[in-house]
C-alpha cells in the first residue's frame, strides 16, 4: 500500500506537479502511502496542488503500441517502472513532467546509468524533491527508453510509502528545474523522438477500487494509442488548452457544471490530472453544490463535502457540447471504503471539493478518470474521453 504523508499534505495544499520559475506550477498526486492517517489530508493535497499551480487507435493496430498496467491505490495510481533494471513504484501523473526516484531507498545510478552533472528541485503543493540528474534505460510497458532523464532524489518531502513520480504531463513543466538544461523530454517524449511509438498519445483506464479493497491492479496505461477493450462508444476529443493558466497542463476549457437541473456554473476551465485525488471545481459552483444537493458542508474532520441525507441526482461536466456524468454512486465515498478514512456512518461524503475562486480552480482528477477513458494526445494537441469498462 501507499500513501502519502498526510501532514505534508495538509501544511501545503494542491497535488503532484512542481512549482516552476516562470509561474508555472506542477502537481502532486494523493499517493497511498503506509503511514496514511485522514482524509482531510487527501482533500488539502489536492487543494495544495491548485495553489502551487497558481504560483506560477486501438490496441493491435500498429506494433508500436504497448500497454502496462497500474495499481490503484485508493487515492492515487502507481505504475511499476523499471530503471535501469530496478522496478520502481512511481504515481502515474500528468499533472508534472519530471520523472524521478529515491523518496524512500536510495535511487543512485546504475551500471548503464550515465551522470550527466546536473541537479534537480521540483517543488509540489504537498511536497518537494532535489537531487541529481542522470539518464538510464527506462522501461515501462513493454517500451524502453534507452536515455531517460531521471532525478535521483537525496531529500524528498511529503512522499512516504511511495518510490517517486512517472512525469507524463507537458513537457514545458520541466523548465528550468534540471540546472544544466532548459527542459527535459519526457518518458513519452524520448518513447516518440526514438520511434517506439508512431503518435504520442497515452490512453488511461482508471477504474474503481472494489468494495473495501485498497489495492486493485485494475488500470492501464497505453503507450502511442488507445485500448478499445478499454472503453465502450466513441472517444470524443477536445482541445487542449492554449491560453489561461491551465495552458501550460493537460488545461481544457469547460461549458458548465451542473447538479441535476442546477447550473452550477456556465464556463470554466481547469486541467484534466491523474496525480490528484478529488474532483475539485470553482468555489462559487461548490458552494452551489452544496445547497443544491441537499444543505451539505465542508466537514472540518474529513475536509470532504458532507450531508445529513443522501444527495439523488446526478453531478456533471460539460466539454464542448458532451456532458460526461457521475451518478451519486460514482462522486459519492464507497460506504465499504469509510473505516478506511475515517469517515463516520450515516453520513454521506463526496468526491467533489473547492477549487477555490481564482487561477486554475478546477481538476478532473482520479475520481473523475476512474469512470471515462481518458486520452492525452500530445501530437495533436488534444483531449479525449470515453465511458469506461
Amino acid at each position: 500500500m501507499y500513501f502519502v504523508s498526510l501532514l505534508a499534505i495538509a501544511a501545503a495544499a494542491v497535488s503532484a506537479s512542481p512549482i516552476e520559475r516562470d509561474a508555472k506550477t506542477t502537481v502532486l498526486s494523493l499517493k497511498h502511502v503506509s503511514n496514511f492517517k485522514s482524509i482531510k489530508n487527501v482533500v488539502a493535497k489536492g487543494q495544495a496542488r491548485i495553489k502551487a499551480i497558481n504560483g506560477e487507435s486501438s490496441i493491435g493496430a500498429t506494433p508500436d503500441v504497448s500497454s502496462g498496467s497500474a495499481t490503484n491505490e485508493d487515492v492515487t495510481y502507481v505504475a511499476p517502472v523499471t530503471i535501469g533494471g530496478k522496478t520502481w513504484q512511481l504515481i502515474v501523473d500528468t499533472g508534472s513532467s519530471n520523472t524521478w526516484c529515491g523518496a524512500q531507498t536510495s535511487c543512485e545510478k546504475t551500471s548503464t546509468g550515465k551522470a550527466t552533472g546536473g541537479t534537480v528541485s521540483v517543488s509540489y503543493g504537498s511536497g518537494s524533491f532535489s537531487g541529481k540528474e542522470y539518464t538510464d534505460k527506462v522501461s515501462f510497458g513493454g517500451l524502453t527508453v534507452t536515455s531517460q532523464s531521471i532525478g535521483a532524489a537525496t531529500t524528498a518531502t511529503g512522499f512516504d510509502g511511495v518510490d517517486g513520480i512517472l512525469g507524463l504531463g507537458p513537457v514545458d513543466l520541466t523548465e528550468d528545474t534540471v540546472s544544466n538544461a532548459n527542459t527535459v523530454p519526457t518518458f513519452l517524449d524520448n518513447l516518440y523522438s526514438q520511434g517506439s511509438i508512431s503518435t504520442e498519445v497515452l490512453g488511461v483506464s482508471f477504474r474503481p477500487e472494489s468494495g473495501s479493497d485498497d489495492d486493485d491492479t485494475n488500470g492501464e496505461l497505453t503507450l502511442g494509442g488507445t485500448d478499445s477493450s478499454k472503453y465502450s462508444g466513441s472517444i470524443t476529443y477536445f482541445p487542449k488548452a492554449t491560453s489561461g493558466d491551465a495552458s501550460a497542463y493537460w488545461g481544457i476549457n469547460i461549458a458548465s457544471f451542473t447538479y441535476g437541473t442546477t447550473t452550477l456554473a456556465s464556463s470554466g476551465s481547469g486541467i484534466v490530472d491523474t496525480g490528484t485525488t478529488l474532483i475539485y471545481i470553482p468555489t462559487a459552483a461548490y458552494n452551489k453544490f452544496l445547497s443544491a444537493a441537499g444543505g451539505g458542508k465542508t466537514d472540518s474532520s474529513s475536509g470532504l463535502a458532507v450531508f445529513t441525507k443522501k444527495p439523488t441526482s446526478n453531478f456533471a461536466i460539460k466539454f464542448g457540447s458532451t456532458t460526461y456524468t457521475l451518478t451519486p454512486a460514482q462522486y459519492l465515498v464507497p460506504t465499504a471504503q469509510y473505516s478506511f478514512y475515517g469517515l463516520s456512518s450515516g453520513k454521506y461524503y463526496a468526491w467533489i471539493n473547492d477549487g477555490g475562486s481564482s487561477g486554475v480552480n478546477t481538476i478532473i482528477g482520479q475520481k473523475f478518470l476512474e469512470n471515462y477513458y481518458a486520452v492525452f494526445d500530445t501530437t495533436n494537441s488534444r483531449i479525449g474521453f470515453a465511458t469506461g469498462v
